[in-house]
């Protein structure tokens, strides 16, 4: 079975300059349309879509990124970027001795620039991880969701990337806080093959809850977790 690509979605006050800051992130071009802005990634690096929503910020993300470094200096750079372009330092009770840099995006949305070295994420790129809140069930889920394989199952916590590398994707198991309100970051996928409905039975068999058709066609499911993601028209 091929492999799915995978783009995470941003709700966001002003989508623009959202973009625009991630994309002076990341290195990458803004592609913009009627309903979002685009940061295309490829193969190994998942691609950003940033949405118009009023909805507010309930506590912390279910979803942060994690950019990675090359050296001590290419970490400070990343941080001194991320503060131009309007970002922020975040205090989320890391310890002095912790060597990333917890951040937030000018819609308070947290990541992290993560200290080189870092074996993890060896070789995954700039945009090295997203890292989930979620149980093992989601992570063997959303494998099965996007072929890709684990490349880490231990302790309940688990991890996908695409079989051409890259971008992980990491479920930091149980406990697992309580659902506030709809995400603000979720997980958007494009039918394999264009056929929107065969993906979707498809992944209603895997454990996806149904919940509703958007007005641009969009279907919207829910994850085994409750998190929720759309399969696209094609």
């Amino acid at each position: 079975m091929l492999s799915r690509t995978l783009t995470l979605t941003f709700d966001a006050h002003d989508p623009a300059r959202l973009a625009q800051f991630w994309a002076g992130m990341l290195g990458r071009e803004v592609v913009e349309d009627a309903a979002a802005v685009l940061l295309p990634g490829d193969d190994t690096q998942v691609s950003l879509r940033f949405v118009p929503s009023d909805a507010k910020k309930l506590g912390p993300n279910r979803i942060h990124l994690h950019l990675t470094s090359a050296g001590p200096d290419d970490q400070q750079r990343t941080v001194a970027t991320a503060l131009t372009l309007g970002g922020g330092h975040l205090d989320v009770g890391q310890l002095p001795e912790e060597g990333h840099i917890v951040l937030a995006d000018p819609e308070g949305n947290e990541f992290c620039v993560i200290e080189a070295g870092n074996s993890f994420l060896a070789g995954c790129g700039l945009l090295g991880e997203l890292a989930c809140d979620g149980t093992r069930e989601v992570g063997i889920f959303w494998s099965e969701a996007l072929s890709w394989p684990l490349v880490w199952d231990q302790d309940e916590e688990t991890a996908i990337q695409s079989p051409h590398g890259g971008t992980k994707v990491a479920w930091g198991g149980p406990p697992v806080a309580p659902k506030q309100a709809r995400n603000r970051q979720r997980f958007d996928l494009a039918p394999a093959g264009g056929d929107q409905q065969a993906e979707v039975d498809r992944l209603l068999s895997l454990g996806a809850t149904r919940l509703e058709v958007g007005a641009d066609g969009a279907v919207m499911l829910a994850d085994p977790d409750g998190n929720e993601f759309c399969v696209r028209v094609a």
